[in-house]
């Protein structure tokens, strides 16, 4: 990479996050050097002048795409200058584009590639024949051609046919020519799904999609990766439909084609060079541009449903925690039992039993004597019910029991159990549970994530926990890396007890991974609690970056340096020591008093390492130290006797817990083992773009029915205040062409809940 190009990185960088060059340079050094995102979003703010982690994030995103241009760039330079063919203009075009598909386009003429027909065109002697067309336009090609006859090109024909390939291969090395075809079929495109002849039965979840057409710039994420699915099942034919309406030789891209040839005369000449520019893009441009476009849509379908899974993924880790109290985790089950666990304040495992109080058993009366049998016993103020099958008998059964105790009464909620058979069968809980059975994991991994959702969550992997669209189908090395970025900013937003967190929720500490993590724990068993952050430098293997990395976001309570149980960093101890000798008082007292705190300028303590952003942070902390970033803990209440979606009725209100956020709208746990889907036009009394500006997964909410459909198990449900019933929206002027019937279901619907959930899936 040149030093130039590597110039111009912060430049582009700084341009797309809305920052200046030297901030973006600036983290770019920090992140170079082994800074974590979070470290650098919280404790280098002088440095990067305050940039987020959304926007390290993004920064981080493209620098690793920039610098892969750029060292392909490099190659692609190299191989044409040993060619000879490299020129300062062409070196130039080289240097300016800025995407991957720019740089191929113009690397195609001089790409080693396998013998093609243009190839063996000039191997025949037909190129000075393709030449002396594209030279002189009034004479006859045929009689041309007559000249090139040889025992390898055996007539007029043939010669022309070779002429003719390359012609066409020329025109698909023109990278001026592919960018301008490319823009074309991107605005005029139109996506095309048509089902199999017979395959109807078979792809009856694909119905949606048996004759769809919408415009290609237009289609949204969901629908492109159902298509794609149904395509790649063999239920479904896919394409991309350019000018289909358009004669031979009257296309538009026909006539590009016809332009870079400069075939505008009406010489014999011309008229040839016009007829293979339509043949070259029928046979070869448009099947290559198609194979890169559906690409590209693709990509862009997945970079949605990715974003999608990370914010459902960063709301659901960040979701209220209800606080270390005795819970008792209830796995359900009908065959082979409910599973029961009991964990005290701390998550530790007090006792597990299994209940049969359904079929085929039906001890109703053993299970709910167990049942209280276990809150007596060990004082438990919370009951975790998994939402699986059988969770709403569960729940009344739970109830009965609740209501029939003296005093006190535990709190019953229903938690998702997503991802908890997988955290079960884990090498993970294996090792934390290895004399518990299988099955008993769950209750306790439910019982742990209503205490605290963060620190159990982190020992899934985040594609287990169930809160995306299409995970399966999109590129699980950029889904992995996305969701392990959420899943370390949401454990550093949040901060870790040194002394009580798991290794799975230390490895996500900035600066740590899993082997710093369990050299952590292990020095922790041998040689007891961490009375200091100072002490994490006794671990082995833990050196000072990785120290400088880590210790702000680790929590001592109680520690002989009361610092430690902030998220102040060591490195800033002397400036929190010098804001609380300004209010003359022992720091233990100035901690949590905002109003000594608030009467001092931030300015005065600004030297020649530390600036104002940091002073102010600091000052915040010491005002609410070790302060959670989550919501207040809430639950909500199913309506009793709506267990399934039978009871449902349009116009009943509800309760529920939205599960899943997208595009398109929110989903929303009522309690009846199916969610409902709020319509983004039904969110708010106003317009909404982005249903994220109105709920998260987790969010309480309070929803009307306003459709069921039993067969199909869709339930639509609304969140306005007015009652409106569902907006039927106008389909697009371009969505159907005149008489066309190639998009009748998307017309005809005119329902906002139904196309929103066109071939929806998990």
């Amino acid at each position: 990479m040149t030093s130039e190009t590597t110039r111009r990185i912060p430049h582009i960088i700084a341009a797309e996050i809305g920052a200046e060059p030297r901030q973006a340079l600036a983290a770019i050094d920090l992140l170079d050097g082994g800074a974590t995102v979070p470290f650098v979003a919280r404790y280098r703010k002088e440095m990067t002048g305050g940039l987020d982690d959304s926007q390290l994030r993004l920064l981080s995103e493209r620098l690793g795409y920039l610098r892969e241009l750029e060292a392909r760039r490099t190659a692609i330079l190299g191989s044409i200058r040993d060619q000879g063919k490299l020129d300062a203009a062409l070196e130039g075009r080289i240097a300016a584009v800025m995407t991957k598909a720019e740089l191929e386009d113009i690397y195609l003429p001089y790409k080693p590639k396998r013998r093609t027909r243009a190839m063996i065109a000039r191997e025949n002697g037909l190129g000075p024949l393709a030449e002396g067309i594209l030279a002189d336009r009034s004479a006859d090609p045929e009689a041309l051609a007559a000249g090139y006859l040889t025992e390898a090109v055996a007539d007029i024909k043939s010669a022309l046919e070779g002429a003719r390939d390359i012609v066409a291969e020329g025109l698909a090395e023109n990278a001026t020519l592919l960018g301008r075809l490319r823009s074309h079929m991107a605005e005029e495109g139109r996506v095309t799904a048509r089902v199999v002849a017979g395959k109807e039965a078979e792809g009856a979840k694909f119905s949606d999609y048996f004759a769809h057409d919408e415009p290609f710039g237009k289609a949204a994420g969901h629908r492109v990766l159902a298509m794609m699915r149904g395509r790649n099942e063999g239920i479904l034919s896919l394409d991309l439909s350019v000018e289909p309406e358009a004669a031979r030789g009257q296309s538009r891209a026909e006539g590009m084609a016809a332009a870079a040839l400069e075939a505008k005369g009406a010489g014999a000449g011309d008229r040839w060079l016009r007829e293979a520019a339509a043949w070259a893009w029928r046979v070869k441009l448009r099947t290559s541009l198609t194979l890169d476009l559906m690409g590209d849509l693709r990509a862009r379908a997945e970079a949605e449903a990715i974003n999608v899974f990370a914010r459902n993924l960063k709301d659901l880790l960040l979701a209220a925690p209800a606080g270390g109290k005795a819970t008792l985790g209830l796995d359900p089950g009908i065959r082979t039992g409910c599973k029961l666990a009991v964990v005290d304040a701390t998550g530790k495992v007090l006792e597990t039993s299994t209940i049969y109080p359904f079929q085929p058993k039906n001890d109703l009366r053993g299970a709910s004597a167990e049942i209280a049998r276990l809150i007596r016993a060990h004082g438990v103020a919370l009951v975790a019910i998994g939402n699986g099958t059988a969770s709403r008998e569960s729940e009344r059964l739970v109830a009965d029991v609740i209501s029939g105790l003296p005093g006190a009464k535990p709190t019953k909620v229903i938690v998702s159990e997503a991802g908890a058979s997988v955290y079960s069968a884990s090498e993970l809980a294996a090792k934390e549970f290895p004399d518990l059975d299988v099955s008993l994991r769950g209750a306790v991994s439910i019982a742990r994530r209503l205490q605290d959702p963060l620190a159990e969550l982190v020992k899934i992997e985040p594609k287990s926990i169930g809160v995306g669209q299409y995970q399966h189908d999109v590129d699980q090395n950029r889904l992995s890396r996305q969701l392990d970025a959420v899943v370390e900013d949401a454990v550093n937003a949040v901060g870790v007890d040194l002394n009580t967190a798991s290794s799975a929720l230390l490895a996500r500490v900035s600066g740590l991974g899993a082997s710093l993590a369990d050299a952590i724990v292990l020095h922790r068993d041998s040689a007891g609690a961490f009375r200091s952050r100072r002490e994490l430098l006794k671990v082995p293997r833990l050196g000072p970056k990785a120290y400088e990395q880590a210790a702000g976001f680790l929590r001592i309570a109680d520690g002989k340096e009361p610092l430690d149980a902030s998220s102040v960093h060591p490195e800033a101890y002397d400036v929190a020591r010098r804001i609380v000798a300004a209010c003359g008082r022992d720091l233990r007292s100035v901690m949590g008093d905002a109003g000594a705190l608030q009467a001092l300028n931030p300015r005065d303590f600004i030297d020649d390492r530390f600036g104002l952003p940091t002073v102010r942070d600091i000052l915040a902390e010491l005002e609410k130290p070790g302060r959670d970033p989550r919501p207040e803990f809430r639950t909500a209440t199913f309506a009793e006797g709506v267990d399934t979606i039978g009871d449902l009725k349009p116009g009943m209100l509800l309760e529920g817990t939205v599960t899943n956020v997208a595009a398109f709208g929110a989903f929303v746990d009522i309690g009846v083992h199916q969610d409902g889907l709020v319509h983004v036009s039904q969110l708010a009394d106003r317009f909404v773009k982005d249903p994220h500006e109105v709920v998260k997964a987790g969010d309480v909410v309070k929803v009307r029915v306003t459709e069921v459909d039993a067969p199909r198990k869709r339930i639509g449900l609304t969140m306005r205040k007015d009652g409106a019933p569902i907006e039927a929206p106008r389909p697009p002027k371009d969505r159907v062409r005149g008489p066309s019937k190639a998009a009748p279901k998307e017309a005809a619907s005119g329902n906002a809940f139904a196309d929103a959930l066109k071939g929806f899936g998990r």
